[in-house]
Order: C-alpha cells, then structure tokens, then sequence
C-alpha cells in the first residue's frame, strides 16, 4: 500500500475533520495517508508562551516526530486552502522534494496569491498537480504510478 503523507493545516477542527475525511477517502482507492495530527503530543499552551526551554523543547520534538513520518512515506499530498499555503506545509513539501519524493497539491480554495495563480516555487515542486477535488487527486497519484 501506498503511504501518502499529509503536509498542510491542522490548527482548528475543521482541518483536522477535512483531513480525516480526505484520509477515508483515499483510503478506498487503496492508499493509506498518514496525518501529523494523529502524533500524540500534549502540549502546554500555557507553558508553550511563557516558558522558553518548554518551547525549544516541544518544538524539536514535534519536527523531529513529523520529519520521521515523512522520511516513512513514499509520497505528499500537500493541502492548499487558505488565504496562503501553510508555512510547515511549505517546508515538508520542499524537504520531500529534496528527497525525491513525489508531492501533488489539492486545492479547492479560489484564492490566488500570483498573477491568477499560486506561488510558482510550490508549483514547480507539485510540477503543476493541483487537483481541485480528490478524484482529481487520486486521477493524478494512479497517473504517476502510485
């Protein structure tokens, strides 16, 4: 089975919701996508702003914990909505990319940020595969041969 990470927003519940559908979803067409947000860290928000060493400390093992879960999949699937990208989201699609691993974009948000467009170094790195729905996605994994 192919494992797909998801690289995007899981701030509100709303995202993590969509994101557990989007993980149904992929799964009956046989893939299985792996979901940061199931990482079961508690963190202190309260700790988190007033103290310093928590933080440093808390931040490392959330980056470590997810570069280990990317490091575990063959492929991203990297969601775009929003007013812009998510900036971690950002991050793990060009480290992926690094890695030669393949990444496709899904985006059913209108916004744009260029000229009509999204940011260009992200689509260089999706190489143009922004499905606006997840048939379309899943038509884009079947098409690069995951």
């Amino acid at each position: 089975m192919t494992r797909l990470y998801l690289a995007g927003p899981l701030f509100c519940q709303s995202e993590r919701d969509y994101n557990i559908r989007l993980r149904d979803a992929l799964s009956a067409e046989g893939y299985e996508l792996v979901l940061p947000q199931e990482n079961d860290f508690k963190i202190n928000t309260a700790k988190m702003a007033t103290n310093q060493d928590y933080r440093d400390a808390a931040t490392m093992m959330v980056f470590q914990a997810d570069m280990e879960m990317l490091d575990s999949c063959d492929a991203v699937v990297f969601i775009m909505d929003g007013r812009v990208p998510d900036e971690g989201g950002c991050v793990e699609i060009g480290y992926a990319y690094a890695k030669g691993k393949e990444c496709f974009g899904l985006k059913t948000d209108v916004r744009t940020a260029e000229f009509g467009t999204d940011n260009m170094m992200i689509g260089g790195v999706l190489k143009l595969r922004v499905a606006a729905s997840v048939s379309e996605l899943i038509g884009f994994l079947k098409e690069s041969g995951l």
